[in-house]
C-alpha cells in the first residue's frame, strides 16, 4: 500500500486525532497551546502538557492563584465552592485550574475574569 493510500485511510478513520476532544489555552484571541483531553486530568495538568504555564500555589482551590476563565465547554464545579471561588466569579466563567477537571472540549483563557 502506498504512503498516500495510508494517509487517505488515516484521514477518514474515526480514530483520527481530529475527532478527539481538545483542551485549548488562550490569552484573549491568541492560542497559546492545546493538548488532547484526558479524563481525570486537571486544567493545570493539561496546560503543562500543552506547554502553557498556569500559576499555582495551594493546589487545593483555596488561594485562587490558578484562576482562569472558561470560554467554551464544561468544567464542573465542586459543591460547596472552594474558598478561591464565589458565585459572582463563577457566573463570569471563573474556574480554578488546580482542581478544575474538564469533561471534553474546552477553551480556557488563562486570564481570570475581569
Amino acid at each position: 500500500m502506498s504512503a498516500n493510500a495510508v494517509e487517505a485511510i488515516l484521514e477518514i478513520s474515526p480514530t483520527n486525532d481530529d475527532t478527539r476532544p481538545v483542551v485549548r489555552f488562550l490569552q484573549g484571541p491568541h492560542l497559546l497551546g492545546q493538548t488532547p483531553f484526558v479524563a481525570g486530568k486537571t486544567l493545570v495538568e493539561h496546560a503543562f502538557e500543552a506547554g502553557v504555564e498556569i500559576p499555582t500555589n495551594c493546589t487545593s482551590g483555596t488561594c485562587g492563584a490558578c484562576m482562569v476563565t472558561l470560554m467554551l465547554g464544561e468544567v464542573p464545579l465542586p459543591d460547596p465552592l472552594p474558598p478561591g471561588l464565589d458565585d459572582f466569579l463563577v457566573e463570569e466563567g471563573a474556574r480554578l485550574g488546580c482542581i478544575g477537571r474538564p469533561t471534553g472540549d474546552v477553551d480556557i483563557d488563562i486570564r481570570p475574569p475581569l
